[in-house]
């Protein structure tokens, strides 16, 4: 089992989609990384040589943020958002989308899958 930036890559997988486990690393750097290293996208992670693995997570370390060191960034970024006021950073605080998607309809993820309809509320009235 290979790992890389305190991630273990599956070793069922195909190399190019094993690295994509890596936060920071998407299918295009993915095929990148490899085709740099001249290493055969579509071998098993298990079948890797010792020095293939060294030298992936020798390039992977130097070359790219990944991980802590990435989601580290974007959280120093949303931060900055907020604490100057910007609009994005009041949608970031508000829990609302921030890339000027509809919120009407269609914003369930982002609000928590809250579903408001008009009779969730509403108490039933008994009859006597």
């Amino acid at each position: 089992m290979i790992r890389i930036s305190g991630i273990n890559l599956p070793d069922e997988k195909i190399i190019e989609v094993a690295l994509t486990y890596v936060f920071g690393i998407g299918p295009s750097t993915s095929k990148k990384l490899l085709k740099k290293l001249e290493i055969d996208p579509k071998t098993k992670t298990k079948v890797l040589s010792p020095e293939q693995a060294n030298k992936l997570r020798d390039e992977i370390e130097k070359k790219y943020k990944v991980e802590g060191e990435l989601k580290h960034e974007v959280k120093m970024n949303v931060k900055r958002l907020k604490e100057i006021g910007s609009y994005r950073g009041s949608r970031h605080q508000k829990g609302l989308p921030v890339h000027g998607q509809r919120t009407k309809t269609n914003s369930r993820t982002v609000r928590g899958n809250v579903r408001r309809t008009m009779a969730s509320g509403r108490r039933t009235e008994s009859k006597t």
